[in-house]
Parts: C-alpha cells; sequence; structure tokens
C-alpha cells in the first residue's frame, strides 16, 4: 500500500553510539553523518542530533557529495561520549529498473554524465587488481544488458563470499575479503563497487539502514538493527539532453535490489568517505569500548 504523496513506508531510525573510555578524555572532535538523505523517493520528515556531554561547539554542512555532515567539539572532561541521531524518514518504493542495453553502454563519459566519471575511478591505495577484473568479467560478459549483469554479479557475490560479524574491520583491503571469502556488508558493497569500476561502471558505496521484519507470530526487538551498506550502478538518460541519469542501488548481502525497505543516509566512492562516526579524542586512557545501538521502527503513513 503506499501511503501520502506516494510514499511507500515511513520509519524511525534510532542510531545511538556511545563511546567508553578507562581514563579521562579532555577533548573530543567529531563528525557524523547520521542525517538521512533526501533526493527523489526518499524524504527526510525530521531529524535532531543530541551529543552528550553538551559540544562547545557544532556545526552542520555539506560534503562534496551532498551528504549533510554534522561536526562538534566537546571540551568537557569525559569518560563516556554518547551521539544519538533520530530521524523519521519516507521511503518512496523504486520505480522499476530501465537498463536492458548492453553494459558497455552505461560507461559514463565527460559528455552523457560528468558526474558519474569519478564513480569509476579505482581507490588509493588501489583496489581493482587482476582477480577483482576476472571475477567481475564472468558476469560483465559482452553486449549483456547492464540489469542482467548486475543481477548476476550481486548474487554471485552472495554466494561466494560468507557473511561472517567481526570477520573484517573498517581498514580491511578487498583483497584481504577475497583471500578470506569472507567479510560483512561493507566489505561485500565495496567488492561489488570495484567489480563494476574495474571494467569501467560507476558505482557508488551507500550507507545506510536496512528495515527488517520479524518472524511470524513475534514481536520486534528494539534496537537489535544494524547500520547496512549497499552498492548502486549508474544509468545513463534516456535522451541526449540528460547528463544526470540515474542510480540503482543493489546489495550483495542479501542477493537483492534497493527497495522501500532501504534507509539512505549518505553516499560516497568508498566507506572512508561517509562513515557514521568519526572523531580525535585527547586523552591518556589505553583502552575503550563503542557500543552502537540501531533501531529502524516502521510507522503509520
Amino acid at each position: 500500500m503506499t501511503g501520502r504523496d506516494g510514499f511507500a513506508r515511513r520509519y524511525r531510525v534510532e542510531h545511538r553510539t556511545k563511546y567508553s573510555y578507562s581514563d579521562e578524555v579532555s577533548s573530543s572532535y567529531g563528525r557524523a553523518y547520521l542525517t538521512p538523505r533526501e533526493f527523489p523517493g526518499q524524504r527526510l520528515v525530521s531529524h535532531d542530533l543530541t551529543i552528550d556531554p553538551v559540544p562547545s561547539d557544532r556545526s552542520v554542512g555539506t560534503d562534496v557529495y551532498g551528504n549533510t555532515t554534522s561536526y562538534f567539539h566537546v571540551t568537557a572532561e569525559h569518560t563516556e561520549l554518547v551521539v544519538t541521531g533520530i530521524s523519521v524518514v519516507d521511503v518512496q518504493r523504486p520505480v522499476p529498473a530501465s537498463a536492458d542495453g548492453p553494459w558497455e553502454q552505461a560507461r559514463p563519459t565527460s559528455v552523457n554524465g560528468p558526474l558519474a566519471v569519478e564513480f569509476t575511478l579505482d581507490l588509493r591505495p588501489p583496489e581493482i587488481s587482476a582477480e577483482v577484473t576476472a571475477y567481475a568479467a564472468e558476469s560483465l560478459t559482452p553486449g549483456r544488458p547492464l540489469l542482467e549483469a548486475v543481477t548476476d554479479l550481486n548474487t554471485r557475490i552472495h554466494r561466494d563470499f560468507a557473511y561472517r560479524s567481526g570477520s573484517t574491520n573498517v581498514s580491511t583491503r578487498v583483497a584481504d575479503v577475497f583471500a578470506a571469502r569472507e567479510g560483512v556488508c561493507q566489505d561485500f558493497a565495496r567488492i561489488a563497487a570495484a567489480c563494476l569500476r574495474s571494467h569501467g561502471l560507476a558505482a557508488r558505496y551507500v550507507s545506510g539502514y536496512l528495515a527488517t521484519d520479524p518472524p511470524p507470530g513475534k514481536e520486534r526487538m528494539v534496537g537489535v538493527d544494524a547500520t547496512h551498506a549497499w552498492a548502486a550502478v549508474w544509468v545513463p538518460g534516456d535522451s541526449a539532453s540528460d547528463r544526470t541519469g540515474h542510480w540503482i542501488g543493489f546489495d550483495p548481502t542479501n542477493d537483492q535490489f534497493a527497495d522501500e525497505r532501504y534507509v539512505t543516509a549518505a553516499w560516497g566512492r568508498d566507506y572512508a568517505d561517509v562513515p557514521p562516526l568519526r572523531g580525535i579524542i585527547y586523552t591518556d586512557a589505553r583502552e575503550s569500548i563503542i557500543t552502537v545501538s540501531v533501531d529502524v521502527a516502521p510507522l503509520e503513513v
């Protein structure tokens, strides 16, 4: 069922991060990507970001990709820092994707997709290897329709790599995931992006949330959801005058395309562009604990 203004789902997203330190922190600088994006298909109804202790300075800006980013500086001494983002978001059911042309024709150029060209480039240090290129080539066969090729790549990553929580960290390289054949959602999104880029296609790394439904007869458990990551491939516009094109999100972790259950927080070329939180602290503490709680609750639209 579709609600008001064509939006199918409304969610309340609460993302709470707690840092605990073994000694006093005298100063903490932070940057957060916790404000969901607005774009055709997703509407931000409300957002609130609370920080405890209260920062002495904070500001909100927009990065080069159009993501909302929040900065803060806590100068009060503390042994705990809690950052909580609460958002209400409307998500529209995606229009059925149109990508029937050969995948080779979806390579962006300065003429048909100038803003997408950056998303074809490899990272630094490089992630595209001969192994990545060969793996992608099994799906990107000559003349194959783009959507069919991406569907196949999505399924193969889901089949060939085991999801294992804690098996990697934010610094793990694509080559290491290929060697271990296991990882988590951010790793699979990065593999998908590297595969597409290895053949000249544009790929985004998308950070956000996936609403999960409880098993039949069970109530929702609050706070047990998690941040999620997926990829998106660029598709050229339908006419020569359309230099923007559009993006199709797909999720190798779950072997599906992004739909109205996916809430987008931010996108970039890699995880490093859009981590939920990052920062610098000044302390003599030798130990720290990070606890993250995420809850994506459906609301009446």
